[in-house]
């Protein structure tokens, strides 16, 4: 192990560019005789079109075009497509309606496209949209995930009767109702996870530019994955061969799955920009980006567990219903099923279980990846029943999950589901973190809590994820003649620290200084190939992809060493960064040997010149990343405000390239999962559709003083299925607050009969839930 390499907690080398204010957003870029882009939303979530009028806004000053869909239709400009398409239950395919960049005939949520204007300035370009007079005719709306299947509702697509998209299912439905008829206990619960919206520091944002000559566009945007966005662009939206179009990434201020997507805008302006002749630029002020950004989770779940007379489980049956909202994002289908669903099992041995998704249509923003991607929704639901379970059964919460975990022997382990744990040891992480947080002395502690008239509670839940799953990813080290190392990644950092990790681990197999290596990400002309950055793929595909290409590149300078040597191949040794001959003291560091790559006079025979290798590494199966939070709380029932005293989390990474980054990601997830459960609530008007939590004044974010110091510990439990022994870890924290938080509530309001609140626990919501108890109280 060196200095910098793997395991040592190195400290974020891209950190000082952004902190002295050198990163380069998308907005920080200024292209010569840059237009600037404006959309014209829809105010209305369901309406038809009867004209667009834009001959006022086309005379406004500065405006250099105004489009509607009528011009894009005409110019043949195909639509967003999506990618992860499901087969439903009886074997037919789900409804895949047109999602257009503009629409033309009927908008479906508020903040559809109808117009785009394109003007010398942004404020003239504003100024000029709203000028358009649009002739609506509005229509019923719906946009309530529990009412959408109903009889008599608003229908969105004509092509989707009853608002279905799909109904899925996976696990065996049989051997579940044999097992259910055969339980000694049945418990079922019914849970929300509401809908969340995204907000990431930095908005979405793209230029787009044109070269006639080259018959070429560029787009320069804020994006999860260049090559993906490219990709689409070119076969499914411009129909131009992949290398007629360049995307690039530049730094990323927050994704977390919202900006894997392609986007209308994404779209616009780069046809705007060959319509024009000049660059065109879009910039979205945080109300676009709450009406127009992919949203999060919005799924209702039935649960029904079975269990024998020792309180094992036997079988578990799920219903979800899930909200894509008016129009299928990418991967929209993809997120409640082969990404959630399937994870149903949790951490838990349950001979059968079967989880039933339907995905609904509502008048709503799209929905698509957010943060854990459907692996947060199946924990939640899972944890929440196990603890509930064991609130009915009178058994300690703990007790029953470690009577029914998976056990590490068993390893690997394949799920009624379809998965095949490779590794973890759920008990020993559920029990080290509930000692860390002295659950042995929690009676007093709720008792002194109580004396101050405030309820006091804990609670844990243990999660498993499916992460740094196939396909392939893509890596290339490249020395140049001066001895230094360009490391080029087909992901792309959004603020993980991939500058820094990626370093590290080449540093680690090439025995090279951090200083002397550059990452480069995000450029679709400069990377040849890359799948982008979503699931928690980064270190366990890509750095297994860089950590293959290090390994051909060293083997690559031992026959050049060797030629230098006048020695044997088979005699040359390679470790911290020098070649050796065994058994002298004849040496050549890998930059040395580099430099002779490019030297005419010193390359060897039958090696192809430059000292360059490429990586592709294809995981066989997902990684499963697990581990345990434990969540304290008081409440103040006179408020509902709730308390967090102590957040810890026990958790199985494999092996830890970098602890600092990895408590980063950690904290920062439970941050976005404590403000899920806690704050975070996406409210439409029920009757116009209308996204009322629309603000930052409406819609609360967790906050530092919202949380505590987050404890944090780790045990390694290598992956068996990449190189590296990474688990991905992107994603955790959020995964595992959630459940953690609301059975911490729940457990401070048990005493009052409080058996299950759905999130977010506002506090309305918690001093509603107290109030309802006074009438049981008195009695």
């Amino acid at each position: 192990m060196t200095q910098f390499g793997i395991g040592q907690p190195v400290r974020r080398v891209e950190d000082r560019r952004f902190i002295t204010g050198h990163g380069n957003y998308v907005d920080d870029l200024q292209l010569p005789r840059q237009a600037y882009g404006v959309m014209l939303r829809s105010p209305h979530a369901h309406a038809r079109i009867g004209g667009v009028h834009t001959a006022a806004a086309r005379s406004s000053p500065g405006v250099l075009a105004v489009f509607t869909g009528e011009d894009l239709a005409r110019d043949g400009i195909g639509t967003i497509p999506c990618v992860s398409a499901v087969t439903n239950r009886d074997g037919s395919s789900a409804v895949l309606p047109p999602h257009p960049a503009i629409v033309r005939d009927r908008v479906r949520h508020v903040g559809d496209t109808v117009a785009m204007v394109v003007a010398e300035t942004a404020a003239a370009a504003l100024e000029a949209a709203e000028l358009i007079a649009v002739d609506f005719e509005t229509l019923p709306a719906i946009v309530d995930t529990a009412c959408a299947l109903d009889a008599g509702r608003p229908q969105v697509w004509d092509d989707a009767p009853g608002n279905l998209c799909f109904d899925w299912e996976v696990g065996d439905r049989a051997a579940v109702e044999r097992a259910m008829a055969a339980a000694r206990h049945r418990i079922a619960l019914d849970l929300v996870n509401n809908r969340v919206v995204v907000n990431s520091m930095e908005p979405r944002g793209a230029i787009g530019e044109y070269d006639p000559g080259e018959d070429c566009y560029t787009l320069w945007s804020s994006t999860q994955g260049s090559h993906f966005v490219r990709n689409l662009l070119a076969g499914s939206v411009f129909n131009v061969p992949e290398n007629r179009i360049r995307v690039v990434t530049r730094d990323v201020g927050g994704g977390f799955g919202m900006k894997l997507f392609v986007y209308p805008e994404h779209i616009l302006v780069l046809w705007a920009a060959r319509k024009i002749g000049r660059p065109v630029k879009w910039i979205p002020d945080r109300a676009d980006a709450f009406m127009t950004d992919t949203q999060g989770r919005d799924n209702l779940a039935r649960l029904e567990l079975a269990l024998d007379d020792e309180l094992r489980f036997l079988a578990l049956e799920v219903g979800l219903v899930a909200n894509m909202g008016a129009y299928l994002s990418n991967f929209a289908p993809e997120i409640p099923t082969v990404s959630g669903a399937v994870m149903y099992s949790g951490v838990y041995a349950i001979p059968a279980v079967h989880v039933g998704v339907k995905g609904v249509f509502t008048n709503t923003t799209p929905v698509d990846a957010y943060r854990g991607a459907g692996r947060p929704e199946a924990a939640y639901a899972v944890e929440r029943l196990v603890d509930y379970a064991a609130r009915r059964l009178a058994v300690p919460s703990q007790e029953l999950r470690r009577r029914n975990f998976i056990k590490p022997e068993v390893m690997p382990y394949l799920t009624p589901l379809g998965l095949n744990y490779d590794s973890g040891d759920f008990a020993r992480n559920m029990d080290q973190a509930l000692a860390t947080a002295d659950l042995a002395g929690l009676p007093a502690r709720r008792a002194e809590a109580r004396e101050r008239g405030r309820y006091r509670g804990l609670g844990h839940a243990v999660y498993i994820e499916q992460s740094g799953f196939p396909p392939d990813e893509f890596a290339e080290l490249r020395f140049d003649p001066g001895g230094t190392l360009t490391i080029l990644m087909g992901t792309q950092s959004s603020g993980q620290g991939h500058q820094t990790a990626y370093a590290q681990l080449a540093a680690e197999r090439l025995g090279i200084a951090p200083q002397q290596i550059r990452v480069l990400q995000g450029d679709t002309a400069a990377v040849s190939f890359g799948r982008g950055t979503g699931g928690s793929r980064s270190m366990p595909v890509g750095g297994a992809a860089l950590a293959q290409a290090a390994d051909k590149l060293i083997a690559k300078g031992r026959r050049i060493a060797a030629h230098l040597f006048e020695a044997a191949e088979a005699d040359v040794e390679f470790a911290d960064g020098v070649f050796r001959v065994s058994g002298t003291d004849r040496r050549l560091g890998i930059e040395d040997v580099a430099r002779a790559a490019f030297d005419p006079a010193r390359q060897a025979p039958g090696v192809e010149p430059g000292f360059d290798e490429t990586g592709h590494f294809t995981p066989p199966q997902p990684t499963f990343p697990n581990g345990c939070h434990v969540c304290e709380v008081e409440i103040e029932p006179d408020t509902g405000h709730i308390h967090i005293l102590r957040y810890l989390v026990v958790d199985d990474f494999g092996t830890v390239i970098n602890p600092l980054l990895l408590a980063g990601q950690v904290q920062g997830g439970v941050a976005q999962g404590v403000g899920q459960a806690m704050l975070e609530r996406t409210v439409f008007d029920a009757e116009t559709g209308q996204l009322l939590t629309g603000s930052l004044s409406d819609y609360c974010l967790a906050r530092a003083d919202d949380l505590p110091a987050i404890e944090f510990a780790y045990n390694i439990v290598p992956c068996r299925t990449n190189p590296l022994g990474v688990k991905g870890a992107g994603e955790a924290g959020a995964i595992g607050a959630p459940p953690a938080l609301v059975n911490a509530v729940i457990d401070a309001l048990g005493e009052l009969g409080v058996e299950h609140l759905d999130m977010p626990l506002t506090p309305e919501r918690l001093w509603q839930a107290i109030r309802s108890t006074e009438p049981r109280k008195a009695a």
